[in-house]
């Protein structure tokens, strides 16, 4: 007979692809979800049962006095779920969210502000709701997973991108090209490092859980290269064949740029994966750079309403008028800085042999 999965969600970005390698592994698959979001990705075998987890009642009702050999809980009342399974499946398999660290929401917990990195599983959780109220949530929420499965694998998940996404980041770009733009705000040129994951990726972690034995504890996942906001948005502009000139400024005047960066600093947000890796045998499905690519092309042929939920949640006015008023005034400040002679100009230091960096010493190399 065929092992029992219960998939609670299922049907949102990651959900998806999660329910469809399951079925793939022979399991028998039944989701738990509200009904709200059916998807004709969703294998036809899968079963439904349309209870609402956020009502004790109902989800109560929903899992009747059903044991499964999996539970893979992907839904925001986590807690809840946990705690009406403990004792009922053999394997607990939950997702959860990267700002239950100390400083990923709140850089300023941290001296100098800014998150550690990279992030690791045994990093700093927030202690205390003053620090960071959402993050103080995420944590105790992970403390009641282990309590009530203590032989739980959690992931960890980072902001994730790919098709279904209700805050698709690449439609901050995406529509820019769309609409012609052909320049962009990016703070501090761009180089702020913000660790993401694309669906099928996070997706196949998850499922490496199950194909695996009795993997517990946290696991840090996201993609295995991190892309720079300026990487981001070049290689969007690179795949549809849109030219967009990207102007730097500094974190403090490039309002613009917040959206794209979403947090109220330019500090790097990275995770270590190094226990996924060594322990799960991950690697991506598919590289970033491609994701992305994959990602704006999605986002294209199934483009967010103009002042919809996504625009809103990703709140960008996409006020064009102000933003090339915040360009043109840059430059013009830009234009007013003298030319400034040096004695002996600034190097990049001697160890240095780069483009731009101290010349060879001979004019021919012999091997």
């Amino acid at each position: 007979m065929a092992a029992r999965a219960l998939v609670v969600g299922g049907t949102g970005p990651t959900g998806i692809p999660i329910v469809r390698g399951l079925v793939e592994r022979g399991f028998r698959v039944t989701i738990l979800h509200r009904g709200t979001h059916e998807r004709d990705e969703t294998p036809p075998t899968v079963e439904h049962l349309h209870h609402d987890p956020y009502d004790a009642a109902d989800l109560a009702a929903g899992l009747g006095s059903s044991t499964w050999d999996v539970v893979v809980s992907m839904y925001g009342r986590l807690r809840a779920i946990a705690a009406a399974t403990a004792g009922r499946t053999g394997r607990f398999v939950s997702v959860g969210g990267v700002p239950a660290y100390r400083g990923w929401m709140n850089p300023w917990l941290h001296e100098p502000a800014g998150l550690p990195v990279p992030a690791r599983e045994d990093a700093p959780t927030v202690g205390e709701a003053a620090e960071d109220e959402k993050g103080y949530r995420i944590a105790r929420t992970e403390e009641a997973v282990f309590a009530s499965h203590p032989g739980a694998a959690h992931f960890r998940y980072p902001y994730v991108y790919g098709p279904y996404q209700l805050a698709p980041r690449e439609w901050l770009v995406v529509r820019r090209v769309l609409d012609g733009r052909s320049r962009m705000v990016v703070a501090d040129d761009g180089l702020t490092l913000h660790h993401h994951g694309y669906t099928e990726n996070l997706a196949h972690a998850v499922l490496l859980a199950v194909d695996h034995v009795r993997p517990s504890g946290v696991f840090n996942v996201g993609d295995e290269e991190v892309l720079s906001v300026r990487q981001v948005i070049e290689v969007i502009a690179r795949e549809l064949g849109h030219a967009i000139e990207l102007v730097s400024m500094p974190w403090e005047l490039a309002v613009a740029a917040r959206p794209l960066l979403a947090q109220p600093l330019p500090t790097h947000r990275v995770l270590d994966l190094t226990r996924v890796r060594t322990e799960l045998g991950y690697r991506d499905v598919l590289p970033a750079r491609r994701a992305v690519a994959l990602t704006a092309r999605w986002l294209v042929d199934h483009p967010p309403a103009r002042g919809g939920t996504e625009e809103h949640v990703l709140a960008d006015p996409f006020d064009y008028a102000a933003e090339d008023r915040l360009m043109d005034a840059w430059g013009a400040a830009l234009a007013t800085v003298p030319t400034v002679a040096w004695r002996e100009a600034p190097g990049y230091g001697l160890a240095y042999s780069g483009p731009g960096g101290r010349p060879r010493s001979q004019p021919v190399f012999t091997p």
